[in-house]
């Protein structure tokens, strides 16, 4: 055996063993989530890729479905420093970002120092984004795709790593600011919360109204998880996966898309949407156990990253929705 081949095994060993710590902390985090979150399985598992993948999530669902508990259940289970933030119109970018402020030293000399806002942890969950003034809504935005903001012309990086969970209500829009289609792309996923069935909410109700309640344990570290980020860029992906992929964004888009969607279409996903859609599938698939992709997963979560990044047009808004899009678009690709 050549000296090549000798790395080339070792490199192929140092792999499979990082691919098997990756599972087995996965494997910790979902069991350690599942002790404290009950009835909301896609979900957890929808916030973990977002996570391992890299990105960002938006939650959209009515108050009380444990989204702000998720947040902070992932937070101590991923071994990540935590903020909320709760968004208000009133609030300002400085509010978030941090400001300078005039201090005066022992020897009468003033100097200025930043004092850091929120945003600068490593899980910031955002909540009632919606609410913000657009000038807010941007600042934070711009923070979530730089990775650093400036301030008095100086630049200051956020931690590593950074991930931002943003949630909305979808039923109160009276004062509130929708964000802009430019600014939902940065999302990874939109990851809707729906209401727990039965045994779920009965669960809920023995759990939580005692005397005491489970709490999380924490499953890995921030410099482990960002391992399995790596990890999750290194993962083999077929042709059939790549090809399920651009042939599902591409038919959502108004232009070249299927003909029998397209004409319902009022703008669609653009290369970043195909992006979230690779990385995602590649980290579904370490967090369902396995080390490869499938179209499986293309399918599973075509909705959740296609459904802010598209739009239909005022007629067909009457008769479907874009998950129905969607749906339709994803039982094509099989």
């Amino acid at each position: 055996m050549t000296s090549f081949d000798t790395r080339t095994t070792s490199l192929e060993s140092a792999v499979v063993q990082s691919a098997e710590r990756a599972l087995d902390h996965i494997g910790r985090a979902r069991a350690a989530i599942g002790a404290v979150i009950f009835g909301q399985d896609e979900v957890v598992e929808q916030a973990l890729v977002t996570i391992l993948a890299g990105g960002h999530g938006l939650l959209v669902g009515v108050p009380g479905l444990a989204k702000t508990k998720l947040v902070e259940t992932l937070g101590r289970v991923l071994g990540l420093a935590e903020q909320r933030v709760q968004f208000t119109p009133d609030l300002l970018p400085a509010d978030i970002l941090g400001s300078e402020v005039l201090e005066e030293g022992a020897d009468r000399s003033r100097s200025f120092r930043f004092i850091r806002g929120p945003v600068f942890t490593q899980l910031l969950m955002a909540d009632e984004i919606n609410r913000a003034s657009p000038r807010t809504q941007s600042a934070l935005l711009q923070a979530m795709q730089e990775h650093h903001v400036s301030v008095a012309g100086k630049r200051h990086d956020l931690p590593r790593p950074f991930h931002v969970l943003a949630t909305q209500n979808p039923l109160e829009q009276e004062g509130t600011y929708p964000l802009p289609e430019a600014q939902l792309d940065r999302f990874l996923m939109q990851i809707d919360v729906h209401y727990p069935d039965r045994a779920s909410e009965r669960r809920v109700l023995l759990e939580t109204t005692g005397e005491t309640m489970a709490e999380a344990s924490q499953a890995l570290d921030a410099e482990e998880l960002m391992a399995t980020q790596r990890l999750v860029r290194r993962l083999p992906i077929g042709e059939k996966v790549v090809d399920a992929i651009l042939d599902l964004v591409r038919s959502a888009r108004p232009d070249e898309g299927d003909a029998e969607i397209a004409p319902h279409v009022a703008w669609g996903p653009g290369p970043r949407a195909a992006q979230a859609l690779m990385l995602a599938t590649r980290a579904r698939a370490l967090v369902t156990g396995r080390l490869a992709p499938s179209i499986d997963d293309v399918a599973k979560l075509a909705a959740p990253v296609l459904r802010h990044r598209m739009a239909l047009n005022f007629a067909a808004r009457r008769e479907m929705t874009v998950s129905d899009v969607v749906q339709t678009l994803v039982a094509r690709i099989g």
